[in-house]
């Protein structure tokens, strides 16, 4: 007789075209030890990268029920599309999956199986297994454990386990974890070595190692002086981590200072809406696209309290005036009241006649603040006409870079998301359910905007610490900034509204913490 244990199982599963040659991988770990207890894996033949996941799936439970039919079972994935459906959270209309996903249902009693979504990076072991078995399938093959490179070992439990929180600036988590062990007096004083060796005090920084970048999945914060403030994140509130002061000196008093942080926010997109530049949100009963954790080059910076002391007060040491961005959505063209996906590889419209008006309101807006320095610009035309309005109006130049452009959305260009529902319905259901997966015709994946933005972020803060610039650009790289800034989960791109010549605003210090400031302010416009 067994007895009854609690079990991991991680799967995933894959195809080379979508549909195309597809497998899947899956192991079984023991939830208190990490030990590798079972893997499976098989080359499927033609199938989509979902139905080989829901197979994957299918094959780690049945492996857990011949190991301990009595175990709990608490499954790791990162496919969001088969967590959430088989949380009871998202439909399940693919005629495809609806099979698979109630053969899921039928290995352990509900009761006994609890889903999570973990990042892919964390999910390595049975992403190998899956790879193996459609290798082994080309060439003819059945995959046999006796050739796997996996390892039988406790890599898999290594690689389920959190990361250190470490980013580049603006990231979100590297700046709260840092604040969090400054406030308890924890934080070492850190190396600047390349070998990651501790600092003087002989303790290595909390949540970092010296030249290593990180990813962003955490909250961030913003507060006033003499106040903490509440972080939030998708694990949970946290009180006073990652504070910055808002001194109000310099040039970024007023409109994108602190106080004005209350004055507007987001309206929560409706259910079956979608923004079309940005790409579709997805309706009801279809998956919310997920973008990978982002990754820039830049290492993470490090805190400057000392090991054993108090900090002094929230604040800690002045870093200084922050980069401000403020974020400046483009009017609105033709292709956007009819929300048609408008990109980089499309026409390259122009404004329209409201858009004009648009820009020249928020231009005088703009004008009224004086707060602006500097210009900088996405290459499209829609975004330089705006610019140029307000370039105009404060006497500045346009600076243009490319890192700003909208992404690039392939042979969707041009089209409602019903009519792409319509001509492309597999490669639609790929590309909500992977950060990975583009547009059809070779468009950029919402992952890669991720790494390109995240990059033109770094670049233009190191440029222009302390000053305030305005980011003329799209809907795609604002929301971007700002989940980046927020340490949000990637589906928060598609609970952001972002209206069009609307304005936002980050500001970046230079311990690698951000704070968004405004979001989606069209007062000027009303």
């Amino acid at each position: 007789m067994t007895s009854a244990r609690e079990l991991v199982v991680e799967a995933d599963g894959g195809s080379r075209g979508n549909p195309g040659p597809a497998g899947y991988g899956a192991v079984v770990l023991d939830a208190a030890t990490g030990e590798t207890l079972a893997e499976a894996a098989e080359y499927i033949g033609v199938a989509t990268n979902n139905v080989a996941e829901y197979k994957g799936l299918v094959a780690g439970l049945k492996a857990a029920r011949e190991l301990f039919p009595d175990a709990t079972v608490h499954v790791r994935m990162d496919s969001k599309l088969v967590v959430e459906q088989m949380s009871g959270r998202w439909k399940i209309k693919h005629p495809d999956m609806k099979p698979l996903a109630a053969e899921a249902g039928r290995v352990f009693p509900a009761g006994r199986v609890r889903y999570e979504w973990i990042p892919r990076e964390r999910n390595k072991h049975a992403d190998r297994l899956a790879n193996e078995a459609m290798d082994a399938g080309r060439l003819g093959r059945r995959w046999e454990p006796s050739g796997s490179t996996t390892s039988l070992d406790a890599s898999a439990a290594r690689n389920a386990a959190a990361p250190p929180p470490s980013g580049p600036p603006g990231d979100a988590r590297a700046g709260a974890a840092r604040a969090r062990a400054a406030l308890s007096g924890t934080a070492g004083t850190p190396s600047t070595g390349a070998s990651g060796a501790s600092g003087a005090s002989g303790t290595p920084t909390a949540g970092t190692s010296a030249g290593t970048p990180g990813t962003s999945t955490a909250g961030t914060s913003a507060r006033t002086p003499g106040s903490p403030a509440a972080r939030t994140s998708d694990a949970g509130t946290d009180t006073g981590a990652g504070a910055r002061p808002t001194t109000g000196d310099g040039p970024n008093d007023g409109l994108f200072a602190a106080e004005d942080a209350t004055a507007t926010s987001s309206t929560p997109v409706a259910s079956g809406d979608f923004e079309a530049e940005a790409g579709a949100l997805a309706p009801t009963g279809h998956a919310a696209r997920t973008t990978g954790a982002t990754r820039a080059d830049a290492p993470a910076s490090t805190p400057v309290q000392p090991r054993g002391t108090a900090p002094q007060g929230w604040a800690g040491p002045d870093m200084g005036a922050p980069a401000t961005f403020v974020l400046l959505r483009h009017g609105e063209t033709a292709l956007t009241p009819e929300k048609r996906f408008s990109g980089s590889g499309g026409s390259d419209p122009e404004l329209s006649a409201a858009g004009l008006r648009q820009a020249e309101a928020v231009a005088a807006a703009l004008a009224a603040r004086g707060t602006i320095q500097e210009i900088v610009s996405s290459p499209l035309t829609r975004c330089r006409q705006t610019a140029a309005a307000v370039a105009a109006r404060l006497g500045l130049d346009v600076r243009i870079e490319q890192g700003l452009r909208e992404t690039d959305f392939g042979a969707w260009e041009g089209l409602t998301f019903g009519e792409v529902r319509e001509r492309y319905p597999e490669d639609l259901d790929a590309w909500l359910a992977s950060p990975k997966a583009a547009p059809t015709g070779g468009g950029e994946s919402f992952a890669t905007v991720a790494r390109r933005v995240a990059a033109t972020r770094d670049r233009l803060t190191a440029a222009h610490a302390g000053r305030t610039v305005l980011l003329v650009t799209h809907v795609t790289p604002i929301k971007t900034l700002v989940r980046l800034a927020l340490g949000a989960p990637p589906e928060s791109l598609f609970r952001m509204e972002l209206s069009a010549a609307s304005i936002s605003a980050v500001a970046y210090y230079a311990d690698g913490n951000a704070s968004v400031r405004l979001l989606n302010d069209t007062s000027h416009l009303r």
